[in-house]
């Protein structure tokens, strides 16, 4: 089991969750977060505080963004397991889930 970043942080990329992580599984594409589903060890510290609420229990991802879970496994077949983002950077490219979607609005 393992957290989901869905739709919401899409062209926000907050990166509060970055920094509540305590294991460093979450990732940085072009226009949104990703979290390693074998790298998270399932706290929950990036949830709330989450400002847009993008982050989800695997289980309770709410319908409508229920293709996310797999944006976030595949998100990482390209790139495998590096075992912590801190040394990866932003990596120029998204799930196609993703990069498909017109921009969205940030709220800014």
């Amino acid at each position: 089991m393992t957290y989901v970043i869905a739709q919401p942080c899409v062209d926000l990329k907050d990166r509060s969750c970055v920094d509540e992580c305590p294991v460093d599984c979450i990732y940085e594409g072009e226009r949104m977060l990703y979290i390693h589903p074998d790298e998270c060890i399932d706290c929950g510290a990036c949830e709330p505080v989450c400002p847009v609420e993008a982050i989800y229990y695997e289980d309770d991802v709410p319908e409508e963004w229920a293709e996310y879970y797999t944006a976030n496994v595949e998100f990482f077949d390209t790139i495998g397991s590096p075992g912590g983002a801190a040394g990866t950077g932003v990596y120029s490219f998204d799930h196609p889930i993703v990069a498909a979607l017109p921009p969205q609005e940030t709220g800014t």
